[in-house]
């Protein structure tokens, strides 16, 4: 089964449609270029697309909300070395606050059983899965899913490791559960701490592969869940209805306070694929009928909900099909930094499904190269969207606006909290089938305030710049590479920076550089007093 695409078909009431394709060993180019000839950063013959920035003016705060959060596939994947691993990386280069996945309460974690019609709980796995989390300075964000199979009212399930989807036979019995699991959390990690986790009630119940209840019964869950958390201590959080396609937002809210349980924060997911064609419709077309502006479309009308509490998307990437192959290519990773700067003004979370090909929800790939989610593949080499989340970290913690009437091109100015360097992000990326470019950039810096350039770097993830999976092509596609490759994977996925000339003139500052499609580029200005 894909992901979401018979999720949707299924979903009650839902009209919102979701359809993948299948991976393809061929490439993808996601977006025809006007020109594929590559362009040299000397190329003289297109005039530069000029942008303007103006130091002096008030910046805005970069608040990285995508830092919050990263999403994984299940529960029993995080007992594994491979994956400690490389969340560690992620952790260290990238900063992830927390993580989210699936099936914490599912029968493969232990979680509770019925022996001789008696319940029986063991959280030693889950207890080994968040002692590791701390360890590494992390913390969970607590998906309160699925359902034991000793609780269930049916057997229905999802994924082949059979997550079990159904409301439970006596919402008593799942009291009981939030009431001994909770408990046992407070009574090792501490109120302090745990009062740091967000607790959210299950997983997309709007879509019947993943709740059979339907809209009545998930609220009857999250009410029991919340009394009985709440009932431990006031200072958990406990939110919802972490539902595909900002739906039920508005009538969970309705709910929650007509049944006196207020969430402390709500939960939703998008995809830019999700409105956007049959369930037999490809990515590829899906991508190219959504607008640019999509992720932060969605997040305005789910902020509109949330008011003034935290408004988290706990699932979201740049499609929804775990075997997509735009997924490991620069594309994802232009694409998706347009998105993480799209929304960072609205969300408090934004979290990348998921940080690592390690993931089996419909089968455990093989191949280091197969289209999946993950910032990094199997073999734990960084993808380019992975390097492109550590060009947005590196843009600092303020920003300015630079106006752009550009259909392709978007330039992001930022600063750490200091003024000794100005980074800027260029992104030139289009949605599928729409016409895009190789471009001639300028920028220009005014507002220099007594400084002068000491040094300016530039860095690239293109085609030809931080692109390993060009490198496993070029190996021959071995499917289960040798340690060398594996090196050399890891060595063409690295970002190298390259000097760039900057030119000085009165007080603003410029360079030009040539952008290829579907890519983008990071240039850091160092200053020093004039």
């Amino acid at each position: 089964m894909q992901r979401r695409t018979v999720f949707r078909k299924l979903a009650e009431g839902l009209a919102l449609a979701v359809g993948h394709s299948t991976c393809r060993p061929s490439d993808i180019v996601p977006a025809e270029p006007a020109s594929k000839a590559p362009m040299s950063p000397t190329t003289p013959a297109t005039p530069a697309v000029a942008f303007a920035c103006d130091l002096a003016g008030p910046p805005r705060p970069l608040r990285h909300p995508w830092r919050h959060c990263v999403g994984s596939c299940h529960a029993p994947l995080a007992l594994r070395a491979d994956w400690q691993q490389q969340l560690g990386r992620a952790r260290r280069e990238l900063g992830f606050r927390h993580v989210r996945f699936h099936g914490l309460l599912s029968d493969d974690m232990g979680t509770l059983v019925n022996q001789d019609g008696q319940f029986l709980f063991s959280f030693f796995n889950i207890d080994r899965v968040f002692d590791f989390l701390l360890s590494i300075g992390m913390k969970p964000l607590v998906e309160l899913s699925f359902m034991p199979a000793a609780l269930s009212s049916d057997g229905n399930s999802v994924f082949h490791y059979r997550a079990n989807v159904t409301p439970p036979r006596r919402m008593a019995d799942w009291q009981l559960l939030m009431t001994r699991l909770v408990g046992h959390w407070v009574e090792r990690y501490g109120i302090d701490e745990v009062a740091q986790w967000p607790l959210e009630v299950w997983n997309e119940p709007n879509l019947v592969a993943f709740w059979t209840g339907g809209q009545a019964k998930y609220f009857d869950l999250f009410q029991a869940t919340w009394t009985a958390v709440k009932a431990i201590s006031p200072r958990l959080q406990v939110g919802g209805p972490a539902t595909a396609a900002n739906a039920w937002l508005a009538e969970f809210d309705a709910a929650c306070a007509a049944r006196g349980c207020p969430p402390d924060f709500l939960s939703t997911h998008y995809y830019p694929t999700d409105a956007f064609g049959s369930v037999d419709t490809d990515t590829v077309s899906q991508l190219a009928d959504a607008p640019a502006s999509v992720m932060r479309d969605r997040a305005r009308e789910a902020r509109a909900v949330a008011g003034a509490r935290p408004l988290y998307y706990t699932e979201w990437n740049i499609t929804s099909n775990p075997r997509d192959p735009m997924h490991d290519g620069p594309f994802c990773a232009a694409l998706a930094a347009h998105f993480l700067l799209d929304v960072d003004d609205l969300v408090d979370a934004f979290s990348w499904w998921a940080f690592t090909d390690i993931f089996e929800e419909n089968y455990f790939p093989s191949q280091p190269y197969h289209g999946g989610f993950g910032l990094f593949n199997l073999y734990g080499v960084p993808k380019p969207v992975y390097r492109a989340f550590q060009m947005v970290d590196q843009l600092g913690t303020r920003r300015w606006d630079v106006a752009t009437s550009h259909p392709t091109l978007r330039v992001h100015v930022g600063a750490p909290d200091d003024d000794g360097s100005t980074r800027v992000l260029l992104l030139n990326v289009a949605m599928p089938r729409h016409a895009i470019a190789a471009e001639r950039v300028q920028v220009r810096l005014a507002g220099l305030a007594g400084r002068r350039p000491r040094a300016a770097l530039l860095s690239r993830i293109d085609n030809e710049h931080a692109n390993p999976r060009a490198e496993w092509l070029r190996r021959g596609r071995p499917e289960y590479p040798h340690p060398r490759d594996i090196d050399a994977l890891e060595q063409a996925s690295a970002v190298t920076p390259e000097r760039l000339a900057i030119e000085v003139a009165g007080d603003a500052a410029s360079f030009t550089l040539a952008l290829p499609a579907n890519a983008m580029a990071l240039v850091r200005i160092d200053w020093e007093t004039a």
